[in-house]
C-alpha cells in the first residue's frame, strides 16, 4: 500500500491538500508504527521516489511563502500539510541515517530560512512550530550532513564553497553562526517563558528538547562555546519564571529537563545544591505512581545525572 500512495503523492501539486494531507500522514505512521525490518523496506521505498522526494521539496518551500494568519491557533489545511511534511521530512532523516539507506534525490534547504522560521515566529500555529523544531533537532544530531539534504551554506559536491565564516567560533559551528546561535537560544527561552501562561504541554516539550539537541550540537563543535550557551545568566531567570506559575513546583517536565541539561554541562551558576535538594525532598515526598508519565522520564533522568 505504501508504494500506490507515495505514488500518488509524486503525482500532485502541493496546494492538493485534501488528498495530500491524509497521504503524507499514512507514510508518516508507516515509518514510525512498524517492525524494524518493515521499518527499514518502507525508508527503502519512500526515499527511492523520486517525485514524492521532489513534492515534499516543494511543500517546505511553501512554508515561507505562507502569509502568517490572524490567530495563532489557528490551523488552516495548508498549515496542516505542512506540518505533515516537516514530520515526515524529519522522520525521513532519522531513518535513512540509522539504516544508511541509498538516496536516489537529495532535498534543499536554506538554514537561514529554518531558523528564522523559529526565532522570527510571525504568529505561526504551535503545531507548525513543533514540526520545523521536530526537523531541525533531526539536523542537529547528524551534525548537518544527511546525505538527504544539502543545507544552504555548506560547500557543494563539485567544490564550490560559500564565504568563509568570520571569526574562529563561526568556523567551527558551520553552518551555524555564532550569532544565530544566541538568536535561537533567546527566541527558545522566550517561547518558554510564553509557554508558562499558556500551559502548552507539546510546545513546551518541543522547546526544551530543542535546547538539549542544540546544546549537545555545540558541545560536539566547540565544548568552550557549548558551556558558555549553558551558563548564560538568563537561564536562572528562566527557571524563576517556570516556577512562578500556579504549580511552583520543580516536579513540572520543563524544570526538571533543564535542571538536567545545566547538571550535564556543570552550569552552576545556574543550578546550586539547595535547588538539588529542594527537587529531592519533593521527589521523595511525591507519589510516584500517580505521577505524569512525562514528569516520571524527565525526573528519571535528571536522578541518573546526579
Amino acid at each position: 500500500l505504501l508504494f500506490p500512495v507515495s505514488n500518488l503523492c509524486g503525482k500532485c501539486r502541493p496546494r492538493d491538500t485534501d488528498l495530500l494531507q491524509p497521504s503524507l500522514n499514512f507514510m508518516y505512521w508507516s515509518l514510525h508504527q512498524t517492525t524494524p525490518c518493515s521499518q527499514q523496506r518502507a525508508v527503502a521505498v519512500l526515499l527511492s521516489n523520486v517525485p514524492l522526494l521532489e513534492l515534499l521539496q516543494k511543500v517546505l518551500e511553501c512554508t515561507w511563502l505562507r502569509s502568517p494568519p490572524s490567530e495563532p491557533a489557528y490551523l488552516s489545511a495548508e498549515d496542516a500539510l505542512l506540518c505533515s511534511g516537516w514530520l515526515l521530512v524529519a522522520s525521513l532523516l532519522l531513518y535513512q541515517h540509522r539504516y544508511n539507506t541509498e538516496v536516489h534525490q537529495t532535498l534543499s534547504l536554506d538554514l537561514t530560512e529554518v531558523l528564522n522560521a523559529v526565532i522570527f515566529r510571525k504568529k505561526k500555529p504551535v503545531l507548525l512550530l513543533v514540526s520545523i523544531m521536530q526537523f531541525l533537532r533531526a539536523v542537529l544530531r547528524q551534525n548537518f550532513s544527511s546525505s538527504l539534504l544539502v543545507i544552504v551554506g555548506q560547500p557543494t559536491a563539485q567544490g564550490a564553497t560559500q564565504p568563509q565564516p568570520s571569526s574562529p567560533q563561526d568556523a567551527a559551528l558551520h553552518p551555524l553562526t555564532m550569532r544565530q546561535v544566541f538568536s535561537l537560544v533567546v527566541s527558545l527561552q522566550n517561547l518558554l517563558v510564553h509557554i508558562q501562561l499558556q500551559k502548552d504541554l507539546l510546545l513546551s516539550q518541543a522547546v526544551v528538547a530543542s535546547l538539549e539537541t542544540l546544546v549537545e550540537y555545540l558541545c560536539v563543535k566547540n565544548q568552550d562555546v557549548a558551556l558558555h550557551v549553558a551558563s548564560q545568566p538568563w537561564h536562572r531567570f528562566l527557571l524563576f519564571t517556570l516556577l512562578s506559575g500556579s504549580q511552583k513546583s520543580f516536579l513540572q517536565p520543563e524544570v526538571l529537563r533543564l535542571m538536567t541539561l545545566f547538571l550535564r554541562y556543570q552550569s552552576s551558576n545556574i543550578i546550586s545544591q539547595k535547588e538539588i535538594s529542594q527537587i529531592l525532598q519533593e521527589a521523595a515526598e511525591a507519589n510516584l505512581a500517580e505521577l505524569p508519565e512525562a514528569t516520571s522520564r524527565a525526573l528519571h533522568l535528571f536522578l541518573c545525572q546526579v
